[in-house]
């Protein structure tokens, strides 16, 4: 059960979350084990404060959700969220100029955040697979790899869709076994789970954390 637990992201990051959303989602968080929350960049130093002194991370979004904000700015919010007490960053790609085939802007895009995250966050990037063809995918994982992020993950959550099995299991076999995979966007129950998992993901982001125990255990009561 607890390993389970330590692949969520327990994740709230919508435009209207409350303070006290954000402080029952770091409830959750210490109850279950989870492995981080996942919330937008104005609530890391209140959940970094209720999570102190715990093993849950404070995870945060960079460049989010369009990815399309510019490299510097990325590195200064990757910078400022660090200061306030994250300790993962997951950052969004820009999408266009991989379209655009500029791989160099967005590899030095990526390299901009894990440099400003270096020694103190891993970095998780966001390659936004519903927008991308395989190739690009490939290509989106060949540069986070050369960039030296930790992770790659499939979603914002936010766009036309999240994630599939198909989509980590591509990106499992091109960043290879020794990177993190992250799935995000409509894992919703024990058996998405379970399915990204034994596709290759790592680590699961996902708003519905407590439902996922809550199903994993009611299935171990029988």
């Amino acid at each position: 059960m607890n390993s389970i637990a330590n692949m969520i992201d327990h994740t709230l990051l919508k435009a209207d979350a409350t303070k006290d959303q954000v402080l029952e989602l770091c409830k959750e968080a210490k109850q279950y084990n989870f492995a981080s929350v996942c919330l937008n960049p104005t609530w890391v130093k209140t959940a970094a404060e209720e999570l102190k002194g715990t093993s849950v991370k404070t995870c945060t979004v960079i460049g989010f959700p369009l990815g399309a904000t510019t490299s510097e700015v990325k590195a200064f919010e990757t910078t400022n969220a660090i200061e306030n007490g994250a300790e993962e960053i997951d950052m969004v790609i820009n999408i266009g100029a991989l379209k655009s085939g500029d791989t160099k802007y967005v590899q030095q895009d990526i390299e901009a955040v894990v440099h400003a995250a270096a020694d103190k966050a891993i970095v998780k990037v966001i390659i936004e697979t519903c927008l991308l063809t395989d190739e690009e995918k490939r290509t989106a994982c060949e540069l986070a790899v050369l960039a030296k992020a930790d992770f790659v993950k499939t979603s914002t959550g936010f766009s036309t869709g999240g994630a599939t099995a198909d989509d980590v299991k591509l990106m499992r076999s091109t960043v290879g076994p020794s990177m993190g995979v992250k799935a995000s966007g409509g894992v919703r129950s024990l058996e998405d789970l379970t399915a990204m998992k034994e596709a290759g993901a790592t680590r699961i982001g996902a708003s519905s954390g407590v439902a996922i125990m809550n199903g994993l255990q009611s299935k171990s009561d029988y």
